[in-house]
């Protein structure tokens, strides 16, 4: 048959037949200023904290160069980033999954950064979440423990597993829609990739519009359906971070900040509400 290149993604490999892959290489991400649009929640000469929407990506990683969140604060504040993380990740203090949207901080020095970064080691800095989840989450009020770590069947999913890093997270339910759906504000000791999702999905009530854990019941109300089909943005689990408390690195003040709900998820509260 000789040499071909397959272009056909359902093409069957037959016995005897060889394949040879050929890997591009791995372009390394590196920040430029972009003039993208960023929600100031607060700003001095030592921290700002921004209100993130979601679909923005925090810092530049493979498959998504650009159009970030760092890319967005170093046009903002020009050179006055923290360089703690290196060049990718100026002044970032801590990370919001790209669908979640919600209260961030970043640092502008490395004295701020050190700080910010020493709260969140010992648990001083509080952040607060607010979830849409599936389903009547009972207790109402509870702490899930379970360490958490890369799902070794699915590289895109973090699970409880054996090995994982420590993790906590604190929870109590603020409303039921009935049997279908709940409100849940949480707070967080830890900070592990995918947390709040993966803590929740393990204690039975999955986030409502999440692509990796949040399944859909069998059983949806057909306008509530609808609405999650025609109008909830895709890929968007129903995670708001709308607290985030801190001690300010210089003057030593404890500020708190709060961020109303977005557009998105009041919308689907009110559908929640009309079941």
């Amino acid at each position: 048959m000789g040499q071909q290149t397959i272009t056909d993604t359902a093409f069957k490999v037959k016995g005897g037949q060889q394949i040879d892959l050929t890997v591009p290489p791995l372009v390394e991400a590196y920040p430029t200023p972009q003039n993208i649009p960023l929600e100031v929640v607060f700003e001095d000469e030592d921290v700002i904290v921004i209100n993130k929407p979601a679909g923005m990506v925090v810092h530049p990683a493979p498959g998504n160069p650009d159009g970030t969140l760092v890319n967005a604060l170093l046009n903002h504040c020009g050179e006055s980033l923290s360089g703690i993380n290196g060049v990718k990740r100026p002044g970032i203090v801590h990370r919001l999954d790209k669908e979640t949207s919600g209260l961030l901080i970043a640092a502008k020095n490395d004295k701020a950064h050190h700080s910010l970064a020493q709260q969140l080691a010992t648990r001083e800095m509080g952040r607060c979440y607010i979830a849409l989840v599936w389903g009547m989450a009972l207790p109402q009020v509870g702490t899930i423990e379970g360490p958490i770590g890369r799902d070794p069947r699915h590289r895109q999913r973090m699970a409880i597993r054996e090995g994982g890093k420590f993790a906590r997270t604190h929870y109590k339910v603020l409303k039921f829609f009935g049997n279908v759906a709940s409100m849940v504000e949480c707070r967080l000791d830890t900070g592990r990739t995918h947390q709040i999702r993966v803590h929740l999905t393990a204690k039975g009530f999955p986030l409502i519009g999440d692509p990796l854990y949040g399944k859909q019941p069998r059983s949806v109300p057909a306008a509530l359906k609808t609405f999650l089909g025609e109008r909830w943005p895709q890929s968007r689990q129903a995670l708001h971070a709308k607290g985030l408390s801190f001690i300010h690195p210089t003057s030593h003040e404890k500020l708190d900040f709060a961020a109303s709900l977005p557009e998105d998820m009041r919308n689907l509260i009110h559908v929640l509400e009309l079941l």
